[in-house]
């Protein structure tokens, strides 16, 4: 049930017009209390989509009774009257179902550069309101797509015997995304829910600390989008308060299962690539190394044509500013350790890609630090879907 597995909230996906081909296109997810709290992280792109401006300021208030949310058009690079249009979609969500529009987030994905069709939208609105339901996740989900070919939905359900609170809680979300998927957060919209009794502050650090090592650690193709936002509402409908590193730890789980459907996802990919760097004097070396070669082209290309061509991946390391010693270099592909003390290992014969997955490993041999970045091979299907994206 997606954002609606957890009490307190409903939702709907309707087709509003928006898209030409007459898909669903606009979400609606409304928290019914009795509690309202909400956490918010969102592109670090300088240059930031109209609701992307629009529900930073309302995550600040750490009340969100809403979220509109609509595929299509990214509401982007369009000036003051993007973000009048942005302001107009929250005051009639608050209109129809009977709230501030202060407390209504809003979130759009798609063209770049393109006003939104506001006639269209409003109306859309005003459906989604009519159609509002504790089994709309599943809609609201497949309502925000884009060139994703399946819609993303992942809930986690804690009971008594882990609480020890004598009730049972849930984190539901759904997401989308499937190209522009870079650190900072990844290219995404996704909205997080559950019925525990927490305040904001708890969201706010729960949802940092999940993102951080899940969307943040998706590179599949190295672009930044200009509308990632990443939502956690909170209705305190289970009437019960789990502990906050249980809640955490229960926020990651379902982020990380999105992330990694995020990458299944990926435009035009034939492999899922699960780069885990090891041996770093610091998590920030590990994360960068990662980073470095997950967005290295000769090696995302070597990797689709299922090459094990290690020395890309030291091509990569060498352009950080990571501490290793050249010749103390090692790198397995699946197990298999191609690369030992910076030169020739394991004959490169006896490493099986022919899987969807590929594992790499780089050891750097400087520390006991390690992260895992996920990432994607580059196909040429990637080139021709996005080479005719804007038709």
């Amino acid at each position: 049930m997606s954002v609606t597995a957890a009490r307190g909230f409903t939702a709907a996906g309707v087709a509003a017009g928006i898209k030409q081909n007459g898909n669903p296109d606009l979400a609606l997810v409304v928290n019914t209390g009795p509690r309202r709290a909400a956490a918010g992280v969102f592109t670090s792109n300088r240059v930031k989509a109209a609701p992307v401006l629009w529900s930073e300021q309302v995550v600040k208030g750490g009340v969100i009774s809403a979220v509109v949310l609509n595929s299509g058009g990214a509401n982007a690079c369009t000036g003051p009257r993007g973000f009048q249009d942005t302001r107009a979609t929250a005051e009639r969500a608050a209109e129809v179902i009977g709230v501030g529009s202060g407390e209504v987030a809003v979130a759009s994905t798609g063209l770049i550069g393109v006003n939104l069709p506001m006639d269209k939208l409003l109306s859309g609105v005003a459906d989604a309101a009519a159609q509002l339901s504790e089994s709309g996740g599943e809609r609201a989900a497949v309502a925000i797509k884009t060139t994703d070919t399946v819609h993303k939905t992942a809930t986690v359900t804690y009971g008594s015997p882990r609480t020890g609170s004598g009730g049972s809680w849930t984190v539901g979300g759904m997401a989308k995304g499937a190209g522009m998927l870079a650190p900072g957060l990844a290219t995404m919209l996704v909205v997080l829910t559950t019925d525990a009794a927490l305040d904001s502050g708890v969201l706010d650090t729960a949802l940092r600390e999940a993102t951080r090592v899940t969307f943040d650690r998706v590179d599949s193709d190295g672009c930044m989008s200009t509308n990632d936002t990443v939502l956690l509402l909170a209705s305190g409908a289970a009437h019960v308060e789990p502990g906050h590193a249980e809640f955490a730890d229960a926020v990651r789980e379902v982020c990380a299962d999105l992330a990694r459907q995020l990458v299944a996802d990926a435009e035009g990919a034939s492999k899922e690539i699960r780069i885990e760097v090891v041996g770093a004097a610091s998590e920030d070396d590990a994360v960068e190394v990662g980073r470095s070669v997950a967005r290295n082209n000769l090696l995302k290309c070597a990797l689709h044509g299922e090459d094990p061509n290690w020395g890309r991946v030291l091509s990569a390391v060498g352009t950080t500013g990571s501490v290793f010693r050249p010749d103390e270099l090692n790198v397995a592909i699946n197990d298999v350790w191609v690369c030992k003390n910076g030169s020739v290992g394991e004959d490169r014969a006896l490493v099986d890609m022919s899987g969807r997955e590929v594992r790499l490993t780089v050891d750097l041999a400087a520390g006991t630090d390690s992260a895992v970045i996920w990432a994607n091979d580059l196909t040429a299907e990637y080139v021709h879907e996005n080479s005719a994206y804007a038709s």
